[in-house]
């Protein structure tokens, strides 16, 4: 059981963090506060303090620190021991969060390294504090940590054993390290870190070249991935290498456009699209050892420099490079106040040959926003783009008909060209077939719709997409959500799949080819129905036919699980094959 022996009064706001450490014969206690102040605690016993003898005439100029005595019971015997306030801290600018200790490593009877602490605060900086070896007084020796950024600062703090390297751990779910330089002990290194989102994903793309993936998600960020060759090895690692988007909403979906563009839409009722910087791409060909074509390159007027975020606003405006030579010249004035000096942070260009650091990240990796597209009632909640890259799908959360509409947009002229309404419910997913002639829907209302590209030229009479196909109340098959929906590479069967754990694919079941002049109205189920273990959330088709003309299907789970199954096209009533499951973890 414990016992209250002791308060000790200091901090003037919420303690924090507290941490203990051993040095010798005494123990210290570090106390952080949303103070912004950070509390060295003493704690010796008593018996050293009634051995200390002060002349008489040197007692009036000494300075007797408070002690709060505390006494400990222990197999039948008493100890006592003192606690007194060996120093306060202040160096940072807000809240402290953490503390950590790093003791003293004696080797053959000397300290080879002295006695640390480790402060992690709210103003994003980290400090590593240590006494002086003459007075004893705690200083400053290193601070780091990142200036500017759409973020909060650090929530905790860790020493490496061998004290060589400093981790922090932010609000905005990243890990941020550093590491001392052997040459120069006082400067430290940011690292490459483990980097990704901190909440739900979204949604997830290729870029139509198979290099890279941007990801999207409620923690409110794009995020994009890509393979990296460390120098001198063969094994290949993905890390984040740019962060295109930091927005204000959660985000829901994203579509790629081109190699270097995409639409990513909210929990607003805005599409936002983004092109890519010169900067990413010079930087993506030398971290990911692949060489981009001379043409893009070199041709400097179809892409900025880079992107930053004006301070009142949530679009990332394009950089070029001639802000940056008129930036450097305000750089180089004097700052005429404080707040001058932190106005807004600025793009900076940098030449990488490994994955960037998270400052880096939060800064100089932005992609300018180059359209708004409205026109959608309410939260954006779907997104896709044909193969080709000229017509962008969209659809919002919906309870009624008149705002489950999909909206399709030009991507030459960023216009609408149509409204599609058939669904009573949110469009949850819509995918292009791969020879562009189909766009499918799946809905909440348990039903999907197939829409039709036009042959003939569009015209207001002739709408470039009209509904070939769908499911009502008496063709339905699934009984719940239809979470997801895919094409297979030949464009001749799509697959659903649904929270009543069925998955299905369907397609013209006299003539399995949806691509001819035939009528696709007699879209049916062409396979048995595969029952799973739990509702589906996704389903993905392999974009290359497996072996003896079977197609490879990936099953999403809502319990974390992901099946693989081979599915052929009549043979019943074994069509479904399981090939691989991976469990959930």
């Amino acid at each position: 059981m414990f016992q209250k022996t002791q308060v000790l009064h200091g901090h003037e706001d919420w303690v924090r963090g507290v941490e203990f450490a051993i040095n010798g014969q005494d123990v210290y206690l570090a106390s952080c506060a949303q103070d912004s102040l950070i509390r060295i605690w003493k704690i010796f016993p008593k018996s050293v303090t009634e051995s200390l003898k002060i002349d008489d005439e040197d007692e009036a100029n000494f300075i007797k620190l408070k002690e709060n005595i505390l006494t400990v019971k222990e197999g039948g015997e008493q100890f006592t021991y003192a606690v007194t306030l060996e120093s306060v801290l202040a160096g940072h600018e807000n809240s402290v969060y953490a503390v950590h200790w790093q003791p003293s490593f004696l080797k053959d009877g000397s300290v080879v390294q002295p006695m640390s602490l480790l402060s992690a605060s709210m103003d994003k900086t980290m400090i590593l504090w240590e006494p002086d070896e003459e007075t004893g007084v705690w200083l400053e020796q290193v601070r780091v940590g990142e200036v500017g950024g759409n973020t909060l600062g650090f929530y905790g703090c860790q020493f490496s054993p061998d004290k060589s390297m400093i981790l922090a751990h932010a609000f905005h779910g990243a890990l941020h390290l550093w590491s001392r330089n052997p040459a120069k002990h006082e400067e430290w290194i940011p690292m490459v870190v483990i980097s990704g989102h901190f909440n739900s994903v979204q949604g997830l793309r290729w870029d139509p070249d198979g290099e890279f993936i941007i990801t999207v998600g409620t923690d409110q960020t794009t995020r994009l991935f890509a393979p990296w060759i460390r120098s001198g090895q063969k094994q290949v690692t993905w890390h984040e290498i740019a962060r295109p988007q930091i927005h204000g909403y959660d985000m829901q979906c994203i579509a790629m456009i081109g190699r270097f563009q995409f639409v990513s839409g909210a929990d607003e009722k805005v599409l936002r699209v983004f092109s890519a910087t010169r900067n990413f791409i010079e930087n993506f060909s030398r971290i990911s050892n692949m060489s981009m074509e001379t043409l893009l390159l070199n041709d400097h007027s179809n892409f900025p420099e880079g992107a930053t975020v004006p301070a009142l606003g949530l679009s990332n405006k394009a950089v070029f490079h001639g802000d940056l030579n008129s930036q450097s010249v305000q750089e180089q004035e004097s700052f005429n106040s404080v707040s001058d000096q932190y106005s807004q942070p600025y793009f900076q260009p940098h030449v990488l040959t490994e994955p960037p650091p998270e400052d880096h990240l939060l800064q100089n990796t932005l992609w300018p926003e180059v359209q708004k597209l409205y026109g959608h009632g309410y939260e954006i909640f779907s997104v896709a783009c044909n193969r080709a890259g000229t017509i962008v799908a969209s659809a919002c959360k919906a309870s009624k008909k008149e705002h489950a509409v999909i909206i399709l947009w030009s991507t030459t002229s960023w216009k609408q060209i149509q409204s599609l309404s058939f669904h009573n419910l949110t469009v949850t997913q819509m995918a292009f077939s791969p020879d562009d002639k189909f766009l499918l829907a799946v809905s909440r209302d348990r039903n999907w719709s197939l829409w039709r590209k036009q042959e003939e030229i569009p015209t207001e009479s002739v709408p470039p997409f009209r509904l070939c196909a769908n499911t009502d109340k008496n063709t339905s098959v699934h009984s719940r959500i239809i979470w997801s929906c895919d094409w297979t590479p030949d464009s001749n069967f799509f697959v659903t799949g649904s929270r009543d754990k069925k998955v299905i694919v369907w397609g013209n079941c006299q003539v399995p080819d949806l691509m001819g002049e035939k009528s696709c109205t007699s879209v049916k189920p062409c396979s048995t129905l595969l029952d799973t273990e739990d509702s589906v959330t996704a389903v993905s088709v392999n974009q290359g036919i497996a072996f003896q003309g079977r197609y490879i299907i990936a099953v999403g789970l809502d319990c974390g699980k992901i099946n693989l199954y081979k599915w052929q096209y009549n043979v019943t009533p074994n069509d479904w094959v399981k090939a691989y499951e991976i469990e959930q973890r």
